[in-house]
């Protein structure tokens, strides 16, 4: 357990902030590797899969709701006897001889290595309906829950390469596939623009913002658009709303001086580690091609087969 108060630091092998798919996953790696490991999360461990109504893309479950694995990966974590600080991280301090980390009541743990879970959040529309209809109808993910729109009618907003892309795999799946875009001109790259084009069931709504999403029996039922020029107001009838307008990885823990690239996200090599010795950055916060929840797990066990190594080293000196 972390110091009672009045003693000193509590030092562990490794310390994992975030108790999402990465981080249990990491856990469960390096308590195998007989590490003193303790997993800090300031809410219930699983992270973003709490938030996802159902999962059908993670190997070995053909259909298993967000909530249910989150509990087996937690389960799998926790059957090692695996330590876990229930409180929020304030600061993390690298050092040469070891890292700091800080808790909410000013409890202090050191640690050789750290590796930092804490995920991201997609960026949200802020309008009515929809925070009460995410996982029933409105998604931050259509390769996670495009399936469940097949041979129906979906909104996708945004204009970036992620909204095109999305889109265009929404339409090999739906019936017909709206993309709305605040301006007159998407921001996507050209190719994937030509390829929008040339999708028949894909149809642009220009200088259009969502304002409301509704609900029917069966989750969303219609949105109501505003055209930004005219400010004309309309409803459109469909399935589902996929939100595609940034993506804000959790980084407020990152040391300063971490590599980052241009939109936030942390830069490691292929064993996920950063810049500084000891500090690996893991899952949807990490540069990466794709953000999916087996790829947080396989960042888990990278990280800390990285770490126990590094670990080990520190120890033989």
């Amino acid at each position: 357990m972390a110091q009672a108060e009045g003693s000193g630091p509590v030092h562990y092998d490794v310390v994992i902030i975030g108790g999402g798919a990465g981080g249990l996953t990491a856990a469960i790696y390096a308590m195998r590797a007989a590490l003193k490991t303790v997993l800090v999360e300031k809410l219930a461990p699983g992270g973003q899969i709490l938030v996802t109504d159902e999962v059908e893309n993670y190997p070995g479950f053909i259909h298993i709701s967000g909530a249910e694995l989150a509990m087996k990966f937690a389960e799998h974590a926790k059957s090692y006897d695996l330590e876990m600080i229930s409180k929020e991280v304030t600061e993390l301090l690298p050092g040469l001889e070891y890292h700091t980390v800080k808790l909410e009541n000013g409890e202090v743990l050191t640690t050789h290595a750290v590796i930092l879970a804490t995920g991201g959040t997609p960026r949200k529309l802020d309008i009515p309906g929809e925070a009460e209809l995410h996982g029933k109808g409105v998604s931050y993910c259509a390769t996670c829950d495009g399936f469940f729109f097949r041979g129906k009618t979906v909104l996708v907003v945004g204009g970036g390469d992620s909204a095109v892309e999305e889109s265009l795999y929404l339409s090999k799946i739906c019936k017909t596939v709206y993309l709305a875009h605040r301006r007159n001109e998407l921001r996507a790259s050209r190719i994937l623009q030509q390829r929008l084009a040339a999708a028949e069931n894909v149809h642009m709504l220009w200088n259009t913002i969502v304002t409301e999403i509704h609900a029917g029996t069966d989750g969303v039922e219609r949105v109501m658009l505003k055209h930004t020029e005219t400010a004309d107001m309309r409803e459109l009838d469909v399935d589902g709303v996929f939100v595609f307008i940034g993506f804000t990885p959790n980084t407020e823990l990152v040391p300063e001086e971490t590599h980052m690239s241009a939109e936030g996200f942390v830069i490691t090599n292929e064993k996920c580690e950063t810049n500084t010795p000891g500090i690996y950055a893991i899952g949807d916060m990490r540069e990466k091609p794709a953000r999916q929840i087996v790829l947080s797990a396989a960042d888990g066990c990278v990280a800390a087969l990285s770490a126990t190594f590094y670990v080990e080293l520190k120890k033989a000196r």
